[in-house]
This record gives structure tokens, C-alpha cells and sequence, in this order.
């Protein structure tokens, strides 16, 4: 039975060595080293590192009046490019003062120049593979201020990868794994694959079954972000896999529905709209099932709502119980997503050994400051520094206490 309660919380491999130096300092991050901002509170004396499979693609953003029909023309009030992919997930991590590792791939040309050059820029390092025969991936994304944008996507290397691209990854005690639901459904789906079959061959090591049948759980941890646009396409073996291996589901509510339509789960369809015109009073139905077959701690952002997190009650368990974390108010700027930057968080905090429930309340915090600081021409939210989130959050309790 599920405890639904409001919380606010009080709290071939490239080995270059100039990527392996420390979180660069500059003014859009810490200053300190990861060990200097906090112990973390995992047993160790150094936070683990965030290491992403994620694909990285560059973006070409552009505003136009209206979407053309074939043959048509529109004018654009304006353009920008910028890096896109998992890419917001991994700023966000090394923001937080955590080492952020990029296992995907890259490619050779002027696109993978620009991914290398804002890699360094933020201090987060590629040791995954590149590929010289081709560049990496272009997104160009149309928006005629609706709602939804249009995409035309030209795969590159990222996309290509083959099922040893992952083999030289080897997470360590502490780390957690950031998978993407981009990366489930091209080529580079079989190295995923590849990767979480090798790891499940050693779930022995990582402290065997529980009287469940279950496993108790790698050394590490595994977030995985699911795409809506593209679960339905992700190959069945692939999903199963992970399922079985029990990661942290963190999705929006779109994402949320289409991960539950994927397997099987019933929920209320369509979602009853409230007379302040929220959506939100079937989230804990949505949640606990997505809970109760996924048998691991999932977590839905709402946005401006904050995030709906459920916790099994012990590893494998269908039991659990729901916490709601309250958003903060903010004036938002955005019109891209700002889940990147909540998946990048969590990740970071999981690696300096909060429990979950503190490191969604810091992601929650983040990305309520990067949707009010977006890029004026690309709309794509700028995540903070830890020393900011712990700020507000300080301030929102300073605020609750008067």
C-alpha cells in the first residue's frame, strides 16, 4: 500500500589528458573542487563520478513566423546553434562540481569541433570513443512559438555506434550510469544492450538475489531518462533488460505515460483537467503503477508542480510509498525543457551520496533557476551552480519559517 504525503525537504577509448584535468573554474561554475563544496555522505571521502551513455548532437535553433509546406518559404526572426542531446544533462552534472564523464560517441568535423570545445568549456570529459570517418549528428529544430517543434535530424557518429562502442566502461563504486532514451532506438541501441548484458553477468558480484529472485543491486547507480517520442520503437530484449536491472526512472509526465502505454499499465486516459487547470490529481495513480512493475524508485517532474518521486519499499519491491516535492516560483524564460538540467542534478547529487529524496528537492531548485536564465536566442535554460540551489532552498525555508 502506497503513503501519499507532501515533503519539503530540509535539505577505440580517448584518453586525452587535457579533458582528465579537474572541473575547469569559470564563471558559470563552482570554484571549488568537488571535495571542497561538501563531504558527501556516502561513506567515501570523494563523490563518485557521473558517466553518461548519452548521444550529443549539435542544434540548429530557429524561430520562425510560421512551418512552411513542402515547396513553402518561412522567415526566421531569428537562429542559433547550440549543443544538444545529453549534453544538458552533463553541464548540469559538472555545474554541480561533480567529475562528468561522456561515454557516448563522437565524431570528426566541424560539428564534433563545436561538442569538444563546450565539453572543455565545461569542464566535462569525453572517454568514449571517436570516430574519424564522419562527424557527428545536426538537429535542427523549427518553432513558430506553439507548443511543439518541429525536428529534422541528420545522425551522425553518435548514432553509429556498434556493440563493443561500450566495452572499455567500466563504472566503479559510487558512480552512476545516465542513460538516455535517445540512445535506445539507432544503432548505438546494441552497444547499450551489449553493456547492460555484461553487467548483468556479474549481478553476483554486485550482492547476489534477494529471496525475491531479484538482484540486489549493481555497485553502482543507474538513471535512465526515457524519451516519449521514441519508447514505443525501443527493441522489447532491450527494454527488458532494463527493467530487470532496476534503475531510476526520472521522466516528465508525457514521457511518464508512454513508458506506462509501452508496458502495459493502465492509467486514466485522457488526464481530467482541475478548475485551476492542472493536471496533476491522477499523479499518483501514474506513478504507483509505473512503481509497482517497474519495481524501482521512479520520479515524474512537473515543472512548475516540482516532481512526484516513488520509492520501493526494499529493491524489487511492487510495494512503495509517494512523495511530492514541491516546485519553486519562479518567471520563466524558457521555451526549451529544462529536464535535462533535473536529470543532470539528481545524477550529481546521487554521486555525492544524498539519498534521493534530498537530490530531487536540489534538482527541483536548479532547474526552477535555469528556466528564468535562458539563452535569448536558442530559449534553452542554463543551469546553476550548486552554491545557487542550496540558496534557494535556504531561502524557501527562510520563507516557510516567517
Amino acid at each position: 500500500m502506497s503513503a501519499h504525503h507532501d515533503s519539503v525537504h530540509n535539505d577505440s577509448v580517448h584518453n586525452d589528458p587535457v579533458r582528465n584535468d579537474p572541473v575547469h573554474d569559470n564563471e558559470n561554475k563552482e570554484s571549488t573542487t568537488p571535495t571542497q563544496e561538501s563531504a558527501p555522505s556516502n561513506g567515501s571521502t570523494t563523490p563518485g563520478k557521473v558517466i553518461s551513455l548519452g548521444e550529443v548532437a549539435v542544434n540548429l535553433i530557429m524561430g520562425v513566423n510560421t512551418i512552411p509546406q513542402p515547396g513553402g518559404f518561412s522567415y526566421a526572426e531569428n537562429a542559433g546553434t547550440g549543443i544538444g542531446g545529453s549534453f544538458s544533462t552533463l553541464q548540469a552534472s559538472a555545474r554541480m562540481g561533480v567529475r562528468t564523464e561522456h561515454a557516448g560517441i563522437i565524431g570528426n568535423g566541424p560539428w564534433a569541433a563545436m561538442i569538444r570545445k563546450a565539453f572543455d568549456d565545461e569542464g566535462i570529459v569525453h572517454t568514449g570513443q571517436d570516430r574519424l570517418d564522419e562527424d557527428s549528428g545536426l538537429r535542427v529544430l523549427l518553432s513558430d512559438g506553439g507548443p511543439r517543434k518541429t525536428l529534422i535530424a541528420k545522425f551522425g557518429a553518435e548514432a553509429h555506434g556498434t556493440f563493443d562502442s561500450f566495452d572499455e566502461i567500466s563504472p566503479e563504486s559510487n558512480d552512476v550510469l545516465h542513460i538516455s532514451g535517445n540512445t535506445l532506438t539507432n544503432r548505438t541501441a546494441s552497444a547499450v544492450f551489449a553493456f547492460m548484458r555484461r553487467e548483468d553477468e556479474h549481478w553476483s558480484d554486485y550482492g547476489g538475489f534477494d529471496e525475491h529472485g531479484n538482484p540486489r543491486g549493481h555497485r553502482y547507480t543507474i538513471v535512465i531518462n526515457p524519451s516519449g517520442a521514441v519508447i514505443g520503437h525501443v527493441n522489447e530484449q532491450l527494454i527488458e533488460t532494463l527493467v530487470l536491472d532496476r534503475p531510476i526512472w526520472t521522466c516528465n509526465k508525457r514521457e511518464a505515460r508512454a513508458v506506462a502505454l509501452r508496458l502495459g499499465i493502465p492509467i486514466t486516459d485522457p488526464e481530467p483537467v482541475m478548475v485551476n487547470g492542472s493536471t496533476e490529481a491522477t499523479m499518483p495513480e501514474l506513478i504507483e503503477g509505473l512503481g509497482e512493475v517497474l519495481k524501482a524508485p521512479v520520479i515524474i517532474r512537473t515543472g512548475a508542480g516540482g516532481a512526484w518521486l516513488w520509492e520501493p519499499d526494499y529493491a524489487g519491491s511492487s510495494e512503495g510509498s509517494i512523495t511530492h516535492l514541491p516546485g519553486y516560483a519562479t518567471k520563466a524564460t524558457h521555451t526549451q525543457s529544462a529536464g535535462g538540467c533535473h536529470t543532470g542534478v539528481l545524477c550529481a547529487m546521487l554521486a555525492r551520496g544524498v539519498d534521493l529524496e534530498e537530490a530531487v528537492e536540489v534538482a527541483n531548485a536548479a532547474s526552477s533557476i535555469a528556466v528564468s536564465r535562458s539563452d535569448t536566442v536558442t530559449g534553452e535554460p542554463s543551469c546553476p551552480t550548486l552554491s545557487e540551489a542550496k540558496l534557494l532552498i535556504a531561502q524557501q525555508m527562510e520563507l516557510a519559517r516567517e
